[in-house]
């Protein structure tokens, strides 16, 4: 009733009709609406919508003559001349008509579109659209199509016209830079771009440059590689001045085109940023790192190769390329790295290390004995004689790694690693009076050392004296107040000796001093609660600390015993994401794997292991720096930490 007011009210009101009609044909009254529409027509003969929508809800046949009548009062209308072309049924009279809508809108881009789509034979297509090119000489769709379907020669010159007729279009530019590159002609694709800048500036028709970096993404992303590139290394720098921070932009730049997948892209925007800084590590190495991600062995050697040229005083870059020769197995030419670096900083210790590394894993053991030698005159640093210490122990020399220390330990009396391995010779050696002696004064030397005092206190208990290595725990706690690995091994120190209640005791107050510790409340959930209350306290812990991987693995674990397998995969998931840097998270999921996961799983984590190379968690460092462990791989500690874990 309110929509016949509404059309009484105002018959030359097209919307109100059309609003009627669809409520008839919603109630299932069907000729009510046509017959509503037929009297709209009359009294809005110049509303396209009306007609349109009459069309819609008559037969084919009916629609025919509605379209007709309306063309008689709307004869420039193109969406009617479209809908009456799409009414017929044979291909000829779609085109007849199609022809009379050119009669009347010649300048239609859509119409002349429709009638190039329905051409079958790609020369009739071209006669089009070289007529419409004429009629319409401002169209850059219609110019577009028409170089697509000419031969690259005749491409050529239709492009060429296309740009005296449309100097802003930058489109047509590219399109002309595409069709070098289609034919083989590359040198031209890049001149094509440096006149098409100069160009389009003198026109101030210029895009700004994110807008040329999303277009040259779309040319990678269909196929077009080098206008991709040429697109990147003539705009990149377009509107920005050397005072504004061009290396920081140009970065997150790549940054964003690889978090979009536009590996082409990204590389493009590091090979003009490090034209214009050369001299930039950063950009060398984030550019390294996007190769080693998504780029061929070869393309990360290359970059590397021109990296260390350029920036010969950046020793990461040059560990980088010989990693690289030496995974390859190429040890020859990863020496021939190292030697080159040796030349431009003979006293950094991180080359010289990783050259005895090199040797060392290659059975040269003489030679890398000669490498730390002279490192230790060269480099002379407290982690030159750790690592000449650790070799000495790794080949079973347990008096020369205690030479060794002591020269070390003469040179660097605050080193708290030096007397870690002091203490753990004499340890291994059973000489335990002389072992407790080290890790001692080792914790004067070096009082804000943990392992030094979890070493001392071990040492104690594992002589059976309890009271002694309860007393260095304590003092260990005034030193390094706050600390959940000294707390933490109190509590265990008192559960090792039977003192549950002690145990308690002390993790009451361990969680008062660090209250969102996970490795605490791990500890209190798996050793001082009953098994119903593990999942409570788990709960508990996560709402103190929501983002530590220890209480995410053990939730995982609360998940697993409780046979809810899914809700265990996903808290190990969110740990090793959260951070891949624990071995013991990798260690339990595999463990865990190894129970419910298919084969396939368990490869897959091993594989995403080995390229995450952690390097902390209790148990994973304890079997990673053994020396008896240290030619294993990370695969053979994974599996052996996994085996370990309880």
């Amino acid at each position: 009733e309110l929509l016949r007011s509404v059309i009484n009210t105002n018959k030359k009101h097209g919307p109100g009709w059309i609003a009627a009609a669809r409520l008839e044909e919603f109630a299932g009254k069907i000729v009510a609406a046509r017959n509503l529409l037929a009297q709209a027509v009359e009294f809005c003969p110049k509303s396209e919508d009306v007609w349109l929508e009459s069309m819609r809800l008559n037969e084919n046949h009916n629609a025919k003559i509605i379209a007709k009548e309306a063309l008689k009062h709307n004869d420039r209308s193109v969406r009617l001349w479209v809908e009456a072309m799409k009414l017929e049924t044979i291909m000829s009279n779609k085109k007849r008509v199609l022809r009379q809508a050119l009669d009347h809108v010649p300048q239609s881009v859509a119409i002349w579109k429709e009638a190039v789509n329905l051409e079958e034979d790609p020369a009739d297509a071209r006669l089009l659209l070289a007529k419409a090119t004429e009629l319409i000489p401002l169209s850059v769709d219609l110019w577009l199509a028409l170089a697509r379907l000419e031969t690259p020669e005749n491409a050529q010159v239709v492009l060429n016209k296309a740009r005296k007729a449309i100097p802003t279009s930058w489109e047509i530019w590219v399109a002309a830079a595409r069709l070098q590159e289609q034919i083989g002609a590359e040198q031209m694709v890049g001149k094509i771009m440096d006149r098409a800048v100069k160009s389009l500036a003198k026109e101030s028709a210029m895009l700004e440059r994110e807008r040329w970096i999303e277009v040259a993404e779309n040319c990678e992303e269909e196929g077009a590689n080098l206008t991709c590139k040429a697109i990147v290394e003539h705009t990149l720098g377009w509107g920005l001045d050397e005072d504004d921070d061009r290396r920081k932009i140009w970065m997150d730049d790549a940054k964003s085109s690889m978090v979009r997948g536009r590996y082409q892209t990204a590389r493009s925007i590091y090979a003009y940023a490090i034209r214009v800084f050369p001299n930039s590590s950063i950009i060398w190495l984030a550019a390294a790192d996007m190769e080693r991600n998504h780029g061929t062995k070869e393309s990360l050697v290359s970059l590397l190769e021109k990296a260390v040229e350029a920036v010969p005083t950046n020793e990461v870059l040059w560990m980088q390329l010989a990693r690289e020769r030496w995974n390859a197995g190429d040890i020859d030419e990863a020496r021939r790295v190292l030697g080159k670096a040796f030349q431009q900083q003979p006293g950094n210790e991180d080359i010289w290390l990783a050259a005895v590394k090199l040797e060392a894993d290659n059975g040269e053991v003489g030679q890398a004995r000669e490498l730390l030698r002279t490192a230790r005159q060269e480099a002379g640093t407290d982690r030159v004689w750790i690592k000449s210490v650790a070799f000495e122990r790794q080949q079973g020399d347990r008096e020369a790694a205690l030479d060794l220390v002591n020269q070390g330990l003469q040179l660097y009396p605050k080193a708290a690693k030096l007397w870690m391995q002091k203490g753990q010779i004499y340890d291994s050696k059973g000489m335990l009076p002389q072992a407790r002696e080290a890790f001692n004064t080792g914790t004067r030397a070096c009082p804000q050392s943990v392992p030094l005092w979890l070493l001392a206190a071990r040492t104690d208990e594992k002589a059976g004296i309890i009271v002694k290595a309860r007393s260095i725990l304590d003092r260990a706690r005034l030193a390094v107040p706050k600390n959940p690995e000294l707390w933490v091994e109190s509590v265990r120190l008192e559960r090792r000796a039977g003192n549950n209640a002690a145990a308690s005791q002390k993790m009451a107050q361990a969680l008062q001093e660090c209250p969102t510790s996970g490795l605490l409340w791990s500890e209190r959930i798996w050793h001082l609660e009953a098994r119903t209350q593990r999942k409570p306290r788990t709960l508990e812990a996560i709402k103190k600390n929501d983002s530590d991987p220890i209480l995410y693995v053990t939730a995982a674990r609360v998940f697993w015993g409780e046979r809810r397998l899914d809700k265990a995969v996903t808290w190990f998931e969110k740990a090793i994401v959260l951070d891949p840097d624990i071995g013991d998270s990798w260690a339990w999921y595999l463990k865990f794997l190894r129970q419910h996961g298919t084969e396939e799983k368990q490869e897959e984590t091993i594989n995403k292991c080995v390229l995450s190379e952690p390097k902390h968690g209790e148990v994973w460092q304890s079997i990673a720096k053994a020396p008896e462990n240290a030619k294993l791989s990370i695969e053979e500690i994974l599996k052996l930490v996994a085996t370990k874990l309880e």
